[in-house]
């Protein structure tokens, strides 16, 4: 029996990006659309994800810093509020 629960976890574990969302929409000061696809073809999910990939729930000050502005920066994504916030 825990060899077939190992097995089963190992199977979700391993789908797990199958079922990712490819585009997440943010709403607020304008919309703000994240391709989820197109960021993990590009990053791998190890640039945001540490350990087993989850949802990253994002805040205004993290989106703001660590878990979007400072990447954009770095690695040349878009950093004017205009390229994200879309009205």
């Amino acid at each position: 029996m825990k060899k077939l629960l190992v097995v089963v976890m190992l199977a979700a574990i391993a789908a797990a990006p199958a079922f990712a969302a490819d585009v997440y929409t943010y709403e607020g000061k304008g919309v703000v659309t994240f391709n989820h696809k197109g960021h993990a073809d590009t990053l791998g999910c190890e640039a945001c994800h540490q350990g087993e990939p989850a949802k990253i729930e994002l805040t205004k000050d993290s989106a703001h810093k660590e878990a979007c502005k400072d990447c954009h920066a770095a690695k040349g994504g878009p950093t004017k509020c205009t390229e994200c916030h879309v009205k």
